[in-house]
């Protein structure tokens, strides 16, 4: 992997081998400043996945966003190109819980 378009390729590989539904909100206009580029649902789990490449960092935005879906209950990920080989097993035990 050499870009963070290459992460999200991988990603959405994932997600549809899985059967989940998701998009990836485009962030223009009056939409929330930090939403996580996944949002999914998955055996009726609401996951969010940011995905970062090399030593990009989550802004202060993201992690926002991210510590309210954690709060209301969601499941959320950080993905880059050092743990993506996680995501498939950690999305797979979700959905035995």
């Amino acid at each position: 992997m050499k870009k963070e378009a290459d992460v999200k390729r991988e990603v959405k590989k994932i997600l549809d081998d899985l059967g989940a539904w998701w998009f990836m909100p485009v962030p223009v206009g009056y939409g929330k400043q930090g939403v996580p580029d996944f949002i999914v649902c998955l055996n009726t789990r609401f996951i969010a996945i940011e995905t970062k490449y090399g030593s990009n960092k989550l802004t202060a935005w993201q992690e926002r966003q991210i510590d309210g879906i954690d709060t209301a209950g969601g499941w959320t990920f950080v993905i880059n190109e050092r743990n993506i080989d996680g995501l498939k097993p950690a999305l797979q035990a979700i959905c035995q819980l």
